[in-house]
């Protein structure tokens, strides 16, 4: 094994155990790696891992895009379909202009187009670090739709817009409207690629009933759809993102059980391996970063730095309040401040800068490259370390708690009184064909599963308030084949409350879950 080889092997198991143990120690793990990473890089002897932009934007990019498309839901974010599309389209943009006009009085070996360049490097919030304080502090779901939201589209928009700006800095644009119109084609083609690549791996999979294979296209499928993508020169990102929110609304009605389970297991794994090799990736960079800077003055840096990094955080809070209140009906300001203070930068702002060429076109060295580089990585550890350490006590200080636990727990055991009453029903239909077939049924397994149905029926009202607990056990093989009749007309019910749009996607996938593991029992060899 090459040099890198070992390199990134070793990165990925030290980040996995730190994130272990941040875990088991209920310390936030992202803001844990990355100061473990900026410690490290002040070890006697230690040169620091260099960022190769290929490894994150082909690599790391395309399956987190794909997990958090596959978990999100299609049906609250078309609810907040303006608030996020401000959030997601609006602001990196407004970003991109702000704060490269501030970098380009700042800084002044960067040119127009350069300093537009770092605007949209430092545009995307990185959502990975926000949503995991979010969960973990228990935000109400509106407000992790809207980050969330937030999240899978802004990259598109922002390295896009970086594309079009960086262009423009080597000398390959030919203007300015030109670049509108590739940022336009760009957008509208990842979505046309990434609805007929959803569409294509949907019809495949629905069709293969092998599980094992199910899962393997689904985890190749974010590097291909990307790829695709990028080679016709269309957004990757929005491609992948698509995708993945088309897959994961159509996996409740066209996936088994199997492939539901082993796909929630074996992305929910890699998930965890890519965030905790990212955010130790980024603490990494600070030896190649400063060796870039000598010869340059520190207090001109520094104060450089403060600049772009108090502009990215203004612009968002600025942006967040002004929309907050042209909506209707108002958020609450304490849900407003937290969106807005939840502004964490990531490794694809320190991969898009690492991927700035050295010199332009014409030969000449990039103009203001190394100040580039460094002061996008004051913005993502900045704002890592400034809203990661704070947004809990912002959290708390606004009680921003959701309420969701208890009208989830409400209209779930209305779903679940309605589906238990549905399977009754199946139970009924299919003890009449068989005495009809002249076929005899044990009446003792009959009863023991009308009791075990209205238990479960009545489990769903008692649980609430109450911490969630498993219901029912593995029948015996005398009812199974009765149990999974009664499983399917359940689980039609739920998917339809879930389309009636009274239930959440949420919900419905912790419901399934239950009957998924239920099934698999049963199926169990």
């Amino acid at each position: 094994m090459d040099a890198v080889g070992v390199t990134v092997l070793a990165v990925s198991v030290a980040a996995v155990l730190l994130a272990a143990v941040s875990r088991r120690l209920d310390v936030s793990a992202p803001l844990a790696l990355v100061v473990a990473g900026l410690a490290a890089s002040y070890i006697p002897g230690f040169d620091g891992v260099e960022l190769d932009p290929d490894l994150v934007l082909f690599v790391i990019l395309p399956p987190l895009l794909w997990s958090a498309g596959l978990e999100s839901s299609y049906l609250n974010m078309r609810r907040n379909a303006g608030a996020i599309g401000s959030l997601a389209v609006g602001l990196p943009l407004v970003t991109t202009l702000v704060v490269g006009l501030v970098a380009f009085r700042v800084v002044p070996e960067l040119t127009m187009a350069a300093a537009l360049t770092l605007g949209a490097i430092v545009a995307p919030p990185d959502a990975v670090s926000a949503s995991a304080v979010g969960r973990r502090l228990g935000l109400p779901r509106r407000v992790m739709t809207l980050i969330g939201g937030e999240s899978l589209l802004n990259d598109a928009t922002a390295l896009t817009a970086y594309k079009v700006a960086l262009a423009a800095a080597v000398g390959a644009s030919t203007g300015w409207a030109s670049g509108l119109g590739t940022f336009v084609l760009a957008a509208a083609g990842g979505v046309v690629v990434g609805a007929l690549a959803g569409s294509a791996i949907t019809f495949v999979r629905a069709r293969l009933d092998d599980p094992v294979v199910e899962s393997a296209i689904g985890l190749l499928a974010p590097f291909v759809v990307y790829l695709v993508a990028e080679e016709a020169h269309t957004s990757g990102v929005l491609a992948v993102v698509t995708a993945a929110v088309l897959l994961g609304g159509r996996t409740t009605t066209h996936a088994g059980y199997a492939t539901r389970l082993q796909d929630d297991a074996v992305w929910r794994a890699l998930q965890f391996i890519l965030e905790s090799f990212a955010f130790l990736l980024i603490g990494l960079q600070l030896p190649s970063v400063v060796d870039q800077l000598a010869g340059f003055s520190p207090a001109r840096i520094a104060m450089s730095a403060l600049a772009v990094l108090g502009t990215t955080i203004a612009v968002r809070l600025v942006w967040v309040y002004v929309f907050a209140y042209l909506r209707s009906p108002r958020p609450s300001v304490g849900e407003t401040f937290v969106v807005a203070w939840a502004g964490m930068r990531g490794v694809v702002s320190l991969a898009a800068a690492f991927g700035v060429p050295m010199t332009t076109l014409s030969g000449d060295a990039f103009p203001g490259r190394d100040q580039l580089v460094f002061l996008t990585f004051a913005v993502v550890v900045g704002t890592l370390l400034l809203h990661g350490l704070t947004l809990p006590w912002v959290i708390r200080r606004f009680g921003v708690e959701g309420d969701d636990a208890r009208s989830d727990a409400l209209a779930q055991a209305a779903a679940q009184d309605k589906a238990a009453r549905a399977a009754a029903d199946r139970l009924d239909e299919l003890l009449e064909q068989q005495r009809a077939e002249g076929n005899s049924i044990q009446d003792s397994a009959a009863d023991v599963l009308r009791r075990w149905n209205t238990a479960r029926r009545n489990a769903a009202w008692e649980r609430l308030g109450r911490s969630e607990e498993e219901i029912g056990q593995s029948p015996a093989s005398a009812f199974r084949g009765l149990r999974l009749e009664m499983l399917a007309a359940e689980r039609a019910v739920f998917i339809a409350e879930r389309d009636a749009g009274n239930i959440d996607d949420e919900v419905l996938r912790d419901v399934l879950r239950g009957l998924d593991l239920e099934e698999a029992t049963l199926n169990r060899r």
